[in-house]
C-alpha cells in the first residue's frame, strides 16, 4: 500500500489537497500524548523522504525546517501509534506499525524514563534533602521554645490576675462569715443612701483585739477606683497577705486608737491591693470600716526605706522614742513593684472624723447617680471569675466539650485529612508537634483547629492551677519575686 496516496489529504502526485485540514499552530503547541519540552528548543525535523523518483513514486519530499512540538511522546510506541517516524540507515522512514524510536524527539522522553539523572529516583520522588532535614528540626525547635514562652507568660498571668481572683473569692466570703451590713442598703432613703454625719469627740475602738486570720477591717481606698476595697486581716504572714486581703501588724494599734494602726500588702500579684500607692495625692481619702464604725483618714506623705527600718510602723513613726499623740495610719508595701522587693514603699495619713454604719456612708464614699441620687460609689459585688473557687471546674468543662466534639466528629465525618495523606491526594506533612496533634484530631479543618484549641486551653488552666503555684513554692527566683512581704517588725 502506497503510504502517500492512501493519506486522503494528498492527490495522487503526492501534493496536498486544497480542501485538505491545515495544521494550525495549536496542533503544533500541543500533543495528547506529550510531555513538556523543558529545553524550549526549536530544532530542524525532517519530513520523509523516499527513494528517487520511478515510474510508480514520481514525486520527491522536501525537507523543511519545523518548530519541535513543545509536547513530545512518551515513548517510540507513542510515537508510533500516532504516525510518527523512524530513522533507518540515517534516512527518516513513516512509522506504520507504531514500534518505531522516535528518533527526532529522543531527548524529550518523559522523566520517569529518564532515570535519576536529572536528580529524581525512579519512583520519581526527591529524596530528603539534609537541608530540608535541618529545617524540620528547626522548626520543631521553634516550636518548643514557643511552648516555654507560653508557659512563662501563663506564669505571670497566674502570678498577677489570678492570685488576684482567688483572694477575692476568700474575701468575699469572709465578708459574708462576718454578717456585715451592706452599706448601700443599711441606710437608704428615697433620696438613696444616706451620707453619714462626721462625728467629734474620741471615737470609739472596735476589735481591740483580734485573732491572726480575724477580719479586722475592711479598707476603701477611693483613689485606686470606685470599685477597690480590701479586707485587713490579724497578722502579716504569707497566708494573710496572699488569700486575704492585707494584714494588720499585730504590735500597731486598732483603728480609732491613739497610735499607728499600721497595715501591709502586696504591690504586685494576689491582688496587688497597693500596686497602685505610688498614685495617691496629699488629701485622698483613706477610709476603714469595722463592724459599725468608719473612720476616715487622710493621705499626708510617703517615704522609701529600706526593710530594716521598722521605726514605721512604731506608734509614733517620727519619733519613736515618744509616745503616741496622734491618731494616723501607716500602709507598707514592696519596691520595686516587678522586681526582687529590695526596699519598701511607706504611706502616711491622719485622722479625720469618725462616723456611724447605721447613720449611712461617708461622704468621701459616695457619689450622686445620673437619678439625683446619692449612692455608695462601691457595688459590694463580687466579680464573675471571684465565684470560682479554683479553675478545675473549667478545665473540666473544657475536656467534656472536648470529648463530645471528638466523638461526633469522628462519627460524621473520620478522619479524612489522615485518609487523603494515605492515599497519596495531599502531600505528607513535615514532622511538627501543632501540626501532629491537629493531624491527630478527626472531621473537617475547622472542626480539628477547634479540638486543639479546646485541649490547648485546657492544658494552659491546668498548668495555673497546679503547675504555677508549685514553681512560685520550689524555684527560689521565682519565689523571690513574688513580693510577699511588707516591712518585717
Amino acid at each position: 500500500m502506497d503510504f502517500m496516496t492512501d493519506n486522503g489529504d494528498y492527490n495522487e502526485r503526492g501534493r496536498r489537497r486544497k480542501d485538505a485540514v491545515q495544521p494550525t499552530n495549536l496542533d503544533e503547541a500541543f500533543d495528547d500524548f506529550g510531555v513538556p519540552d523543558s529545553t524550549g528548543e526549536t530544532e530542524k525535523t525532517q519530513t520523509f523522504q523516499p527513494p528517487q523518483a520511478t515510474a510508480t513514486t514520481p514525486f520527491t519530499w522536501q525537507s523543511a525546517p519545523q518548530s519541535a512540538p513543545r509536547y513530545a511522546p512518551r515513548s517510540g510506541k507513542e510515537a508510533g501509534a500516532q504516525g510518527g517516524f523512524t530513522s533507518q540507515g540515517g534516512s527518516t522512514q513513516p512509522n506504520i506499525n507504531g514500534d518505531a524510536l522516535n528518533a527526532s524527539y529522543g531527548r524529550h522522553t518523559s522523566r520517569k524514563a529518564g532515570g535519576n539523572a536529572s536528580g529524581y529516583g525512579a519512583n520519581g520522588s526527591t529524596p530528603r534533602s539534609k537541608s530540608k532535614r535541618w529545617w524540620t528540626v528547626l522548626g520543631i525547635f521553634a516550636e518548643v521554645l514557643f511552648t516555654i514562652a507560653a508557659i512563662c507568660a501563663l506564669y505571670i498571668i497566674w502570678q498577677m490576675w489570678w492570685t488576684g481572683v482567688q483572694s477575692e473569692h476568700t474575701q468575699y466570703n469572709q465578708r459574708q462569715s462576718v454578717s456585715w451590713s451592706d452599706p448601700s442598703k443599711a441606710a437608704g432613703s428615697a433620696n438613696g443612701v444616706n451620707v453619714a454625719k462626721a462625728q467629734d469627740g474620741t471615737p470609739p475602738v472596735q476589735h481591740e483585739s483580734a485573732n491572726a486570720g480575724d477580719i479586722v477591717a475592711q479598707i476603701y481606698i477611693p483613689r485606686f477606683g470606685d470599685q477597690w476595697q480590701r479586707n485587713i486581716v490579724e497578722g502579716t504572714d504569707m497566708t494573710a497577705l496572699n488569700e486575704h486581703g492585707m494584714g494588720h501588724y499585730k504590735d500597731s494599734q486598732m483603728p480609732g486608737q491613739i497610735g499607728n494602726f499600721a497595715a501591709a500588702g502586696h504591690r504586685n500579684g494576689y491582688g496587688q491591693p497597693l500596686g497602685d500607692v505610688d498614685k495617691l495625692k496629699v488629701g485622698d481619702p483613706i477610709v476603714l470600716r469595722t463592724k459599725d464604725y468608719w473612720y476616715v483618714y487622710t493621705y499626708t506623705s510617703d517615704k522609701i526605706v529600706t526593710p530594716d527600718h521598722v521605726e514605721v510602723i512604731a506608734p509614733n513613726p517620727e519619733n519613736p522614742t515618744a509616745p503616741a499623740t496622734e491618731r494616723m495610719i501607716t500602709l507598707t508595701t514592696c519596691e520595686p513593684k516587678y522586681s526582687t522587693p529590695t526596699h519598701r514603699w511607706i504611706s502616711y495619713g491622719k485622722f479625720k472624723y469618725w462616723a456611724k454604719v447605721s447613720d449611712g456612708v461617708p461622704a468621701e464614699l459616695t457619689h450622686t447617680g445620673q437619678n439625683g441620687k446619692v449612692q455608695f460609689i462601691n457595688n459590694q459585688k463580687e466579680s464573675v471569675f471571684a465565684k470560682l473557687p479554683s479553675l478545675i471546674p473549667l478545665i473540666i468543662a473544657l475536656l467534656v466539650i472536648y470529648l463530645v466534639l471528638f466523638i461526633a466528629a469522628a462519627l460524621a465525618w473520620r478522619w479524612p485529612l489522615r485518609r487523603a495523606i494515605k492515599a497519596g491526594n495531599v502531600k505528607k506533612q513535615d514532622p511538627s508537634i501543632y501540626g501532629g496533634l491537629t493531624r491527630l484530631q478527626p472531621g473537617i479543618k475547622g472542626i480539628r483547629i477547634l479540638l486543639v484549641v479546646l485541649l490547648l486551653l485546657a492544658a494552659a488552666l491546668a498548668i495555673m492551677q497546679w503547675a504555677c503555684p508549685w514553681a512560685a513554692t520550689n524555684i527560689p527566683i521565682l519565689h523571690q519575686m513574688s513580693n510577699y512581704v511588707a516591712v518585717t517588725s
